[in-house]
C-alpha cells in the first residue's frame, strides 16, 4: 500500500519484535523505527525485521519524534501510520486499512486500540482511540514550545492538526505493553509531570488553547478540577464497564484517576512557586 509505518521507541526491546512481526510485509510500502539512542537491543532488533532505523537526538525543543520526521524524514508515501512498539496491528485492522485507504477522501482516520493491564485484555472502561494515520504533507503535531522542560522527547498527549473529514477503523489494534508496572507507573509520572507545565503555560499564555479541539478543552477543563480524578473514576469503572474487569479494572482505573489527581498537583505547585516571592 501507499503507506509509511513509523514507529517512534527508545529501549524497546521486549515489545518491538512483536509489532513488527504483525506488521508484515503486506502492508506497508516502508517500515521505519525511529531511535532515541537506546542503550538495550532495539537497534538491532529493528535491523533483524528489515525495518529502516533512523537515529534521533532531540536538543530540548521543537520539533520532538514524530514532527521531526515528518519535516527532516519524510515520507514519501500518501500516508503515514504512526504505531508504538506496544501496538500490535491485527489481521483484522490491517483488511480494514487496505480497504479504507485508496480513494479516500478522509485527511486522517482515528484507530481504536485494545488495553491491556497487569497481563490482562481489559474488557470494560474508557474506549482508547487515537488519531495516528494521516497524509503526509498535510497534518503535524500541536506546537507546543517546552525548552527543556520535559524529558519526554516524542509527542504523546499533542494532537494532530487537520482541517479535512477524519475517518474511523473500528478494529482494535492490540496496545500490549510487556515492561510491567514500575515502566507503567514512571511512564505516567512522566506524563504527569508534562501535563501540568503545558497548563501552567497555557494559563499564563490562553492564545495557546485556540486551536484546542473539543474533546481537549473537556479533559483540561476536568484536570484542573479538583474531582477531576474521581470523576474519572466514576465514569471509566461504572458507567464505561470498567467493574466488568473485577479487580484488575478497579486498580487500572484508580490508578489513572490518581494521574489525573496529580497532574492537578503538579499544576498547583507549579502555580504555588510563580507566586511566591522570589
Amino acid at each position: 500500500m501507499d503507506l509509511t509505518v513509523a514507529i517512534p521507541v527508545r529501549n524497546e526491546e521486549r515489545n518491538l519484535a512483536s509489532c513488527l512481526q504483525a506488521i508484515g510485509s503486506d502492508l506497508a510500502r516502508h517500515v521505519v523505527v525511529i531511535d532515541s539512542g537506546s542503550t538495550d537491543a532495539t537497534a538491532a532488533v529493528a535491523l533483524a525485521h528489515g525495518a529502516e532505523l533512523i537515529q534521533f537526538h532531540w536538543d530540548g525543543r521543537f520539533p520532538k519524534k514524530r514532527n521531526w520526521y515528518l519535516r527532516h524524514q519524510t515520507p514519501d508515501t500518501t500516508w503515514v501510520l504512526f504505531l508504538d512498539a506496544d501496538e500490535i496491528l491485527t489481521p483484522a485492522v490491517k483488511r480494514e486499512i487496505a480497504a479504507a485507504l485508496p480513494g479516500s477522501s478522509h485527511q486522517g482516520f482515528l484507530l481504536s486500540y485494545t488495553n491491556y493491564f497487569l497481563g490482562r485484555r481489559l474488557r470494560g472502561g474508557y474506549p482508547l482511540r487515537k488519531l495516528a494515520l494521516f497524509r503526509v504533507g498535510q497534518v503535524e503535531y500541536e506546537r507546543i514550545e517546552e525548552d527543556h522542560w520535559s524529558q519526554c522527547d516524542m509527542e504523546v498527549h499533542e494532537y494532530p492538526q487537520l482541517t479535512g473529514t477524519v475517518g474511523l477503523i473500528r478494529s482494535r489494534i492490540d496496545h500490549r505493553d510487556l515492561r510491567g508496572i514500575d515502566s507503567y507507573m514512571a511512564k505516567h509520572n512522566q506524563y504527569a509531570a508534562w501535563e501540568a507545565h503545558r497548563l501552567f503555560s497555557h494559563r499564563h499564555d490562553p492564545h495557546t488553547a485556540a486551536s484546542w479541539k473539543p474533546h481537549q478543552r473537556l479533559k483540561y477543563r476536568l484536570i484542573t478540577s479538583p474531582w477531576g480524578g474521581l470523576a474519572f473514576f466514576f465514569g471509566s469503572f461504572f458507567l464505561m464497564g470498567g467493574w466488568r474487569d473485577g479487580g484488575v479494572g478497579f486498580a487500572f482505573c484508580l490508578l489513572k484517576a490518581g494521574y489525573f489527581t496529580q497532574i492537578a498537583c503538579r499544576l498547583r505547585e507549579l502555580e504555588q512557586a510563580a507566586d511566591s516571592p522570589s
